[in-house]
């Protein structure tokens, strides 16, 4: 199954940034495009929490939240695949 799930995210020839989860809804990095994407994002959360609720300005924190999450999303509908709620590998990916 493991190697199964290794392939289907190899297998881009779209060159997406992000697949399709194989369980459940969302996406997965596949390039180190989206990699960068994910880790860049995760440093701007965590550096803004540590710049603005040390100085007790929480509602900066929420917006800067709120507008790397709106980023993310954006860049995850516009160079990965369409999401949906998937349950194993596709039927046509099976047939491989």
């Amino acid at each position: 199954m493991f190697k199964q799930y290794i392939q289907y995210l190899k297998d881009n020839p779209r060159g997406y940034w992000f697949r399709r989860k194989l369980y459940g809804w969302g996406w997965v990095p596949v390039t180190w495009q989206g990699w960068l994407l994910v880790i860049a994002s995760i440093t701007v959360v965590v550096l803004a929490a540590k710049y603005f609720l040390l100085e007790e300005k929480v509602t900066e924190y929420f917006i800067t939240l709120i507008v790397t999450m709106a980023i993310i999303i954006a860049i995850g509908y516009w160079k990965g695949e369409k999401p949906r709620w998937q349950w194993g590998l596709p039927p046509e990916e099976k047939k491989r």
